[in-house]
Order: structure tokens, then C-alpha cells, then sequence
């Protein structure tokens, strides 16, 4: 009897934080290309947890912008909408002791930084670990982070990746949320939930990574693929940002720009077709191949 593989279910997780633009289209294009060469699904979720930063309409605007593009998905799902979901694993959570509130600032986690864990991943000391803190609005949850927390794992692109998420990040954060309704709780209860096989993001999220892998075992959750991709960047040799031109999506439908001569460029840039021309994300499904991508940062010229 032939061996029956299990289903790839990909997907699509923007954020309504702002105007979709071309780094985001570029992931999105590994991970529909990925899912649909394997015959798979693909997940719509609207990651809209971050609240602050999220703008009014930005989620519609996503997803007008995607379709204008060609994308398609199988089932669509909105985070803010799934809060007893995060809330029932935080209470699990809560039940194996393995979190706890927090009421550190920002600046008090700065000021306890010592130089091997500079940087944008703050390590955290576990300062208000034993305090037993009643939670506050200005709370966080905290994962307790065990002594042995080595963890390994072979990324999809990046290859081989090791992390004591112990020494590197200590006690992480879950969710700013007093029922858990935050994004790295949010994501690993989500991916596990509606059948994930592999998650395709950018290369910024690589050193997360781990910590959800320690999450994930907690809750008794299966580890799905990972596939981390390089970020567009501007020809300083940074993420992609306003400085580096007008990048947003709705910017080139305003101009006339075809849809086609987009991702024909983005095919181009990212090593998959030899020469740039206009092309569908149906006509890529030929071409494409995660192999051909360089491992090096995608410059926009």
C-alpha cells in the first residue's frame, strides 16, 4: 500500500498595522507557492492583537490588495475573534504554574540588559517571577522559562538552528492580555488548532522561534515546519521602510501598475524566473523554487 503524506496546510497571517507592501508580498508569495506546488491549503488569519498599532481598515485594505494581486486561500480566520481559544490555554498554562504576571517596563528590561543579550531580543531575568504580583492592566504573562531549555530544530530555508532559550531570552513574554489574547500565544495555539504543516516567514522571526517551540510543548501541541526567508531590504542594506520610496501596494494600483508587473519583479529579485517580466502567481507555480532563492537579504533597487 502507498504511503498516504500528510496534508500541507499553509498560511497567509498579515497584520492590520499598516499598508501590505512589497516585503510582505514577498513572503506571501513563498508560502502561497509552497502550499499550492503541494496541492495543499491555505490559512487566512488576520493577525489583529496588537491593538496600539493596529489601523483602522488596514485589515479590509490586506486583504483587497491580495486578491488584487491573485492570492487566494481556503478558509479565513480573524485573531480577535478566537479570545476563549487564548484564554483556555492560558489557563492550562496557569494550571502547570508556568506563567506568571509581570510589571516590568520596558526600560526596567533595558536597564537589566548586560551585553550578550543586547540587541532588539531583550533577555528577561525573571524579576517578578517569585513575587506572586496580582495582575494589572499594565501587566504582561511571562512564560517560566525551565533551566534546560536547549532547543534545535532544521528550518525549512535557513537550515540548522540552535537556541538556549534560558540564556538567550529568559522568562519571554505571552500576551499583554489579562485572558492571554496576545501574539505569541495567540500564534502557537492558532497554528496548531487549524492544522498548520508549515509556517513561511520572514528571517526577523527566526530567533522567536524556539520559544514557541517551548510553548508548543508545553501545551502538548505539535511543531510544524518552519521556513524562515530573508526580508526585502533597501540598498542600505535595511528592512525595507519608508525612507527606501513608496512601497505600499495600494500606491501601484493608484498608478496603474498591473498586478502582473509586480509579482514578475519580486519573481526576479527573488532568483525564480531569469528575467523580469510580468507573470501571475498561477504562471509561477512552474517556476518556482525555494532552492533557487538567495540566502542573502532581498535588495529593492
Amino acid at each position: 500500500m502507498a504511503e498516504v503524506l500528510p496534508e500541507y496546510v499553509g498560511r497567509l497571517a498579515p497584520s492590520p498595522t499598516g499598508a501590505l507592501h512589497l516585503g510582505n508580498v514577498r513572503t506571501f508569495m513563498v508560502a502561497w507557492l509552497r502550499a499550492r506546488q503541494a496541492g495543499g491549503r491555505i490559512i487566512m488569519r488576520m493577525e489583529d492583537l496588537d491593538h496600539p498599532k493596529d489601523k483602522p481598515g488596514a485589515d479590509r485594505a490586506a486583504i483587497e490588495d491580495l486578491k488584487w494581486l491573485g492570492f487566494d486561500w481556503d478558509e479565513e480566520y480573524v485573531q480577535s475573534r478566537r479570545k476563549d481559544r487564548y484564554r483556555a490555554a492560558l489557563e492550562k498554562l496557569q494550571a502547570q504554574d508556568l506563567v506568571y504576571p509581570c510589571v516590568c517596563t520596558r526600560k526596567d528590561v533595558l536597564a537589566a540588559q548586560s551585553a550578550p543579550h543586547a540587541g532588539e531580543q531583550l533577555f528577561y531575568p525573571g524579576t517578578c517571577r517569585e513575587k506572586r504580583l496580582e495582575w494589572t492592566d499594565k501587566a504582561c504573562w511571562r512564560f517560566k522559562t525551565p533551566p534546560a531549555s536547549r532547543v534545535e530544530f532544521e528550518d525549512a530555508f535557513a537550515g540548522r538552528y540552535v537556541q538556549d532559550v534560558a540564556e538567550k531570552l529568559g522568562d519571554f513574554p505571552l500576551a499583554r492580555d489579562r485572558f492571554g489574547a496576545g501574539y505569541t500565544l495567540a500564534v502557537v495555539v492558532d497554528d496548531a488548532e487549524m492544522g498548520v504543516s508549515e509556517v513561511v516567514r520572514g528571517d526577523d522571526l527566526l530567533p522567536a522561534t524556539p520559544a514557541h517551540i517551548l510553548l508548543q510543548r508545553a501545551l502538548g501541541l505539535p511543531t510544524p515546519v518552519y521556513c524562515h526567508v530573508p526580508l526585502l531590504v533597501g540598498p542600505d542594506g535595511k528592512r525595507l521602510a519608508k525612507r527606501h520610496g513608496d512601497s505600499r501596494i495600494c500606491r501601484y494600483r493608484e498608478e496603474g501598475v498591473k498586478p502582473e508587473a509586480i509579482l514578475g519583479r519580486l519573481a526576479y529579485w527573488s532568483g525564480w524566473i531569469k528575467e523580469e517580466r510580468p507573470v501571475s502567481l498561477k504562471g509561477l507555480l512552474d517556476a518556482f523554487d525555494l532552492a533557487k532563492t538567495p540566502h542573502t537579504p532581498c535588495i529593492v533597487s
